[in-house]
């Protein structure tokens, strides 16, 4: 199968983007897929671990913390990580950070690229 490399820019609040990631992720891991997943900008706030599930509020970390077990790398941007007061302590474990350069090799090595987000 193939390799699939995920970059996720979110923006502020009200974006469907981090879900929408997660769930195509897993779907692609279930077809036999490599999946790489780069979080940068608002994105980044996926991988503070221990964060309050509200009713109807989704953070992720579940899903997260499940697609790192069954093989997704996971990088964030080091630099908009630390920018938004998340330290690599309060970070989920597994999650590697980075600059965009991981990215853009992952993309190199990538069969197919999808950048979500950005607006």
């Amino acid at each position: 199968m193939g390799v699939l490399s995920i970059g996720v820019f979110s923006s502020l609040i009200g974006s469907m983007n981090l879900d929408f990631a997660l769930k195509l992720a897993d779907a692609a891991l279930q077809k036999g897929h490599k999946v790489n997943l780069w979080l940068s900008g608002n994105a980044t706030s996926l991988v503070k671990k221990d964060q309050k599930h509200l009713k109807d509020y989704s953070t992720g970390e579940k899903p997260l913390k499940a697609l790192l077990e069954k093989g997704v790398e996971v990088c964030t941007c080091e630099a908009c990580t630390l920018a938004r007061g998340i330290q690599k302590t309060d970070a989920i474990e597994g999650v590697q950070w980075n600059a965009m350069h991981w990215y853009l090799a992952k993309i190199h090595e990538s069969d197919r690229v999808l950048h979500i987000g950005g607006e």
